[in-house]
């Protein structure tokens, strides 16, 4: 009797162990520079794994070249991330700190980024199409050009470097 309820609770604990075991299906896809160690968890999972997870606090993380698409980090922290060369399209980035980040070369396409905090912020090259910007600070960031803010839309609360003007969402 008592090895039937030995094997009972194996069961429970190899079954909850199955369930809460992080995936590992993209550790191809991140440069392994980026293994960053869960406390507790007993394993380690890279940035753009970290973000797939639903972790939005990832300041200074690495997640150049990766696949972001539909992700989500509102209210996030990112400060002093780089995105460089990643595809960020559609991504939830509203109400994030991005300070210092870099988005050099980074698909933007269709991402929110309402009301985000993107002070010296890098965006050389950033495809800002269909990118919602209002109420985001940009004010410091580099690399901007009107171009590129053509192709995004703000509101009246959009910080801008001087010179650049914004078009108003819709």
């Amino acid at each position: 009797m008592r090895a039937a309820y030995y094997l009972i609770y194996l069961s429970v604990v190899m079954v909850t162990a199955a369930l809460l075991a992080p995936s590992f299906a993209d550790v191809a896809d991140v440069p392994a520079n980026q293994q960053l160690t869960i406390t507790g968890a007993g394993s380690t999972l890279s940035a753009l794994q970290r973000i797939k997870a639903g972790d939005i606090n990832c300041p200074n993380c690495d997640l150049s070249g990766t696949d972001l698409t539909n992700q989500c980090v509102k209210n996030g922290n990112l400060s002093g991330a780089k995105f460089d060369g990643a595809t960020a399209a559609y991504m939830c980035m509203s109400q994030a700190n991005f300070t210092g980040a870099s988005f050099r070369g980074t698909d933007l396409t269709g991402a929110n980024l309402a009301n985000s905090n993107l002070s010296g912020a890098d965006l050389t090259g950033a495809i800002l199409s269909i990118t919602s910007i209002k109420g985001t600070n940009l004010a410091t960031a580099t690399g901007l050009t009107q171009a590129q803010v053509d192709m995004a839309c703000g509101d009246a609360s959009t910080r801008l470097p001087p010179g650049l003007t914004v078009k108003t969402c819709l």
